[in-house]
């Protein structure tokens, strides 16, 4: 045989690297494949069961409505001393439960005095009474407002209608996410959901801090404009609902409506002169200053607070 037909037929036979067949591939790895092009693909619709609950929280992470199976609520009855905000935030929400026009609405003011407590209470007398269920309650985190149009485009058409609810909602420094929000209460193309109302609340009118209005005045070429675009954020809630200090009086019938409804057995001037060493000790008097007395005092004679 030739010397050169011997090389070839070594070459051939020789023991270098083979690949192997494609019916022999490691499942493992054919696995890490498949996960890794399910994690590129895009997310398919998730179905969501809105009967399922009447409040839910939005977790954006995973664009998905967490049902909230019972709600941290207070009764109705038990707001004292915000007579007028009550029946009108009430009244808003009547009308949007009917599909009339109704305005979206920030709820500002004094701490404690009941501003998200009266938004859910809202919901839940009017989901009873005119909505049977159909009305719910949606909460989105003040972190998460950015991912606002994404909640939208999820509610939007919808037979269900909706209140979304930012509790203590501001803004600092150079947080930009308002403007988010400003799109979806007006002026953005596809505008607000027929069947979306907003409600949100705050410490602050303007939903800015005063330093940081200031500061915008003294850096800025136009100091008025950039101002006003600012403000112009609480300007897109319809209602302006201010929630004040209470009176000594107010204080007082909010503790006693709290004892009464637990039927926690104390005598009135025993109560009137606690509950109100516990308003000094505090350095103010409000709802929720109310109801931590009178959580102390049930603790103390043995009374569960349940209902």
């Amino acid at each position: 045989m030739p010397k050169s037909s011997k090389m070839k037929s070594k070459s051939k036979s020789g023991s270098g690297p083979k690949s192997a067949p494609p019916g022999n591939a490691d499942p493992a790895i054919l696995t890490r494949i498949a996960d890794a092009l399910e994690r590129l693909a895009p997310r398919p619709d998730a179905k969501f069961d809105f009967a399922a609950a009447d409040a839910f929280i939005w977790q954006p992470q995973s664009s998905r409505l967490a049902p909230v199976p019972r709600v941290n609520r207070v009764e109705m009855t038990l707001l004292k001393g915000i007579d007028r905000v009550r029946d009108t935030l009430v009244e808003n929400t009547e009308r949007f439960a009917r599909g009339l026009p109704a305005n979206n609405a920030l709820l500002w003011g004094a701490r404690g005095m009941g501003k998200s407590s009266l938004v859910k209470a809202s919901h839940a007398a009017v989901n009873s009474s005119i909505a049977r269920g159909n009305l719910k309650l949606v909460e989105i985190h003040r972190e998460d407002i950015e991912s606002l149009p994404d909640l939208m485009a999820l509610l939007r058409g919808t037979k269900y209608r909706f209140i979304v609810f930012c509790d203590d909602l501001s803004f600092d420094g150079d947080d930009t996410s308002y403007k988010s929000l400003k799109a979806v209460l007006e002026g953005g193309i596809e505008g607000r959901p027929e069947n979306v109302i907003l409600y949100a609340t705050s410490n602050r009118r303007h939903l800015m801090s005063r330093d940081m209005m200031e500061n915008e005045r003294s850096t800025a070429i136009n100091p008025g404009e950039t101002v006003e675009e600012k403000v112009s954020l609480s300007d897109r809630f319809g209602l302006w609902l201010g929630f004040h200090r209470c009176s000594q009086d107010e204080y007082l019938a909010m503790v006693d409506g709290y004892v009464g409804h637990f039927k926690i057995p104390v005598g009135p001037d025993d109560l009137r002169r606690e509950a109100l060493e516990w308003a000094t000790t505090r350095g103010s008097r409000s709802g929720r200053v109310a109801w931590q007395y009178v959580q102390d005092l049930a603790g103390r004679l043995s009374v569960k607070l349940s209902g």
